[in-house]
C-alpha cells in the first residue's frame, strides 16, 4: 500500500463520529430508523427544502431522481460528459439515453447552457445538472431553458453540499434549485458516511414517489410498523433497496455540523493555492473568477501542454504527492462507445481537449499549509 505525503482526498472524523455509531450499535436498531429520520429532517432544514430521503449512496439518489420524473425508453437526457459516469449510468438505469452537453471552457467546466439548448429534441425530458467541483452551474439561464422546453432539472449535487449559487434573486444553496437535488455521501465528498446520499425536493407528488420507490414500492416501513402505525404493508409501485442504515445517518448528523467549517478551509486553502500558482504559465486554474459560494470540493488546474500531464503526474507522485484526474469524459469510455457507434454522435470538443490537460491536486479541510507547500512547490519546480 503506497503512504503517500500528501493524498488527493482524507476523512475527517472524530470521537463524536465514533461516539454517535457507538450509540446506535447500542440501542439495537440499525436499519432505517430514528437516526435516519433525523438526519432527514435536519439536512431538510440545512438545505431550506420540504422533504429529503436518505439513500444508500448518490448513484441510487441520482437513479430515483430519472425515475420518478418519468424517464423510460426513447427518451434522452442533457447531461455533461465531464462527470463521474455514475450521473449517466443512472440515466440508462430507466432505459433512457443521455446526450452529453460540453463545458463553457477552460475558466469554467459547468455545462455549457448553448450547447445544451441546441441538442434539445422531441425527445428530451430533463437536464442533469452537475456542479462540477462544488462550484454551482449557471442556474439562471438553465432554469429558463427547462421550462421553454417543459424539462425537468435534476442537479447532481455530489460536489457541492452546502455551495450557494449567487442567482439574481439573491444566494441559493446548490440542490434546491431543480426539481430534484441529489447528493452522495462517499469517503471523499466534503460529508461523509462512507457510502449514502440524500435525495431532496420541494415537489409534494415527487417526494411521494420518491419515498415509496427507496423501500421496495412498499406503503410502510419496518419502522412505521415497529412504532404500531401499522401492521402491514402493500406494494404500490416497482421499488428498489435503496434504505440507509442507522450508523450511516448518525456518521452524517455528526458530518453535516463539520460541513460548513469544512468548506470555509477548503475555500481558504484553495485561495492560497490559486495565489501561488497564478504566475506559472504553463498551467491554467479553473473557477479563478468564479463568484463566491462555491463546496470547493476539488482543486483542479489544467497543463498547457496535454503531452506533459502523465509526467507531471508522475513527478508529483515520486515526490509522495497523489494527484488524480476528474474527469476522463464518460462518452470516451469503452461502454459507452459501444452504445453509440452505431452512428450516434458525441459532439463535444472542448470537454476532450480540455480533460486531456486536466489534473486534479490534493484539497480536504485537514490538508496542512505545509503539505499545501509541498504540492506548490514539487508544481513550480517540475514548470521551471
Amino acid at each position: 500500500m503506497n503512504v503517500w505525503k500528501v493524498p488527493l482526498a482524507d476523512v475527517t472524523m472524530g470521537p463524536e463520529e465514533i461516539a454517535a455509531v457507538t450509540a446506535v450499535l447500542q440501542s439495537g436498531w440499525l436499519s432505517m430508523g430514528p437516526k435516519t429520520q433525523e438526519f432527514e429532517e435536519r439536512f431538510a432544514d440545512f438545505l431550506g427544502v420540504k422533504y429529503a430521503f436518505a439513500v444508500a449512496n448518490g448513484t441510487a439518489a441520482l437513479h430515483l431522481a430519472c425515475e420518478v420524473v418519468g424517464m423510460g425508453p426513447g427518451d434522452e437526457v442533457l447531461c455533461p460528459a465531464l462527470t463521474f459516469v455514475a450521473s449517466a449510468n443512472a440515466v440508462l438505469y430507466t432505459g433512457a439515453r443521455p446526450v452529453f452537453v460540453d463545458v463553457i471552457g477552460s475558466h469554467d467546466l459547468n455545462l455549457a447552457v448553448d450547447d445544451a439548448a441546441a441538442k434539445i429534441t422531441a425527445r428530451t425530458r430533463a437536464i442533469m445538472v452537475v456542479h462540477y467541483g462544488g462550484y454551482p452551474a449557471n442556474m439562471d439561464a438553465i432554469a429558463p431553458l427547462a421550462r421553454q422546453h417543459g424539462l425537468k432539472i435534476i442537479e447532481d449535487c455530489a460536489h457541492a453540499p452546502g455551495a450557494a449559487y449567487q442567482s439574481a434573486q439573491g444566494p441559493r444553496l446548490a440542490g434546491t434549485m431543480g426539481d430534484i437535488g441529489c447528493f452522495s455521501f462517499f469517503s471523499n465528498k466534503n460529508m461523509t458516511t462512507g457510502e449514502g446520499g440524500m435525495v431532496v425536493t420541494n415537489d409534494e407528488e415527487l417526494s411521494g414517489k420518491i419515498k415509496t420507490a427507496r423501500s421496495h414500492g412498499m406503503t410502510t416501513l419496518t419502522w412505521d410498523r415497529h412504532r404500531g402505525h401499522s401492521f402491514s404493508y402493500d406494494v404500490v409501485a416497482r421499488g428498489y433497496n435503496y434504505r440507509l442504515d442507522e450508523m450511516r445517518a448518525a456518521l452524517g448528523l455528526v458530518q453535516l455540523n463539520r460541513l460548513e467549517a469544512g468548506n470555509a478551509r477548503r475555500r481558504d486553502l484553495t485561495e492560497a493555492c490559486r495565489a501561488q500558482l497564478q504566475d506559472l504559465d504553463d498551467l491554467k486554474v479553473p473557477f479563478r473568477d468564479a463568484p463566491d459560494g462555491s463546496a470547493h470540493h476539488l482543486f483542479p488546474i489544467l497543463l498547457k501542454d496535454c503531452a506533459k500531464r502523465a509526467d507531471f503526474m508522475a513527478a508529483l507522485a515520486r515526490q509522495g504527492i497523489q494527484t488524480s484526474i476528474h474527469y476522463p469524459p464518460v462518452h470516451l469510455f469503452s461502454y459507452y462507445r459501444s452504445l453509440w457507434e452505431a452512428g450516434y454522435n458525441h459532439q463535444v470538443p472542448l470537454t476532450e481537449e480540455i480533460a486531456s490537460r486536466l489534473v486534479t491536486l490534493p484539497l480536504y479541510p485537514t490538508l496542512t499549509m505545509a503539505q499545501l507547500n509541498t504540492v506548490v512547490a514539487a508544481s513550480r519546480a517540475y514548470f521551471r
